[in-house]
């Protein structure tokens, strides 16, 4: 801030030390809620760290479990990561329409506990493998692994398609994000259903590489919107909570 101060004698400018303005409560709920998303891609790695649990013969088999403990940790993280998300960002959605925000957090909750449970699938076949549970528990571990896969196409499949649908109408109504964006989600939701659809009526096997084009559009959407969160933030004008730092030219006269 500069102030001026002047009179019929003499003339004196003094500069006035500023301080950065701080950052408003929209814009850390943005910025938590952005990295909070790009967390949430933490259990991509899974796709391969889980191929030994789905051989036919792990239980009996040799070799390290490493892998489906490092990928379960990674999903952990991810659950926890969805419900951060949707904590994040219920104070601004709310302010748009306060029901359809709170089923938002219901759903990202919901999500969170079929990962959890999924995760519990697994480890439980490395438990008895650990355990030499041997050949008599093939069936069971193969049973577990199909409930996990089951519980995937719930839990990370069908529950983000809707999560987005839920995302993408609030940001759309709301402008809070350019509505391109907003689309994306819109769009990318029913997409995602119509893939698992497809799974469930026995058109496409879900391990398919085909099957894993449909979940392109909620990726790219939930990815666009964490980097935009982050980046730019909400797009919002001068609020009561914000501040803003301008110079300020003070006349006076003694």
């Amino acid at each position: 801030m500069i102030k001026i101060n002047s009179n019929r004698k003499n003339t004196s400018v003094t500069a006035v030390s500023t301080e950065r303005a701080p950052m408003s409560s929209m814009r850390k709920h943005a910025l938590a809620a952005g990295v909070l998303y790009l967390l949430t891609f933490v259990s991509i790695p899974t796709l391969a760290l889980y191929s030994s649990v789905h051989q036919p013969n792990y239980i009996i088999g040799t070799g390290p479990d490493s892998s489906v403990i490092i990928g379960g940790i990674l999903e952990i993280i991810m659950a926890l990561a969805c419900i951060g998300t949707a904590v994040a960002l219920y104070p601004v959605l709310k302010k748009q329409n306060e029901g359809v925000a709170l089923g938002l957090v219901g759903s990202r909750v919901l999500e969170a506990g079929t990962i959890f449970a999924g995760v519990m699938f697994l480890l439980t076949v490395v438990t008895m493998r650990q355990n030499a549970a041997g050949a008599d528990a093939l069936v069971i571990s193969r049973t577990l692994v199909t409930m996990y896969d089951r519980m995937f196409l719930i839990g990370q499949s069908f529950l983000p398609a809707v999560n987005d649908i839920l995302l993408g109408f609030l940001l759309y109504q709301s402008r809070l994000v350019p509505r391109s964006l907003s689309l994306i989600g819109l769009i990318g939701g029913p997409v995602l259903l119509t893939g698992d659809i497809f799974v469930l009526s026995g058109l496409m096997g879900q391990h398919d590489s085909l099957t894993g084009l449909f979940a392109v559009p909620v990726a790219v959407f939930e990815f666009s919107l964490g980097i935009y969160l982050i980046v730019k933030g909400f797009k919002l004008k001068a609020t009561e909570n914000e501040y803003t730092s301008d110079e300020i030219i003070q006349f006076g006269r003694d």
